[in-house]
């Protein structure tokens, strides 16, 4: 998979997506920081990247206008760099066998001490 990272997450998951050997950037390292998500978006479908993102509300409406996307991937709490690599790492291990996630979603939140995945798919 090819991953976008987006400017509300650290810049160190793209480190962790690339140790699990798929591609992966960053808005900050493409000249993108600061674009509006209306226009981020055209830009994550031409690439064909995954978005990874913590702003669940906007991407789940820009998503659900899209025929057809690589996938989106929600870390939804705020929280340190340290815990975003956490959380990134079980989605990457949890898709380890997919080959994409085409018109897919993939939250991960937390309950307690306990990451939930939830998957689904965008449009339904």
């Amino acid at each position: 998979m090819k991953f976008l990272i987006d400017e509300c997450l650290h810049t160190s998951l793209v480190a962790v997506a690339q140790d699990h050997g798929h591609d992966c950037f960053h808005v900050n390292w493409l000249g993108l920081s600061g674009e509006t998500d209306w226009d981020l978006m055209p830009r994550i479908v031409a690439g064909d990247f995954t978005f990874v993102t913590n702003n669940a509300r906007d991407f789940r409406k820009l998503y659900s206008k899209e025929d057809l996307h690589a996938g989106l991937l929600i870390i939804v709490p705020q929280v340190l760099p340290v815990r975003q690599r956490e959380l990134f790492t079980l989605i990457l291990q949890e898709l380890a066998d997919a080959q994409d996630l085409v018109n897919e979603v993939v939250e991960v939140t937390i309950e307690g001490n306990e990451a939930i995945l939830t998957r689904y798919a965008l449009p339904e």
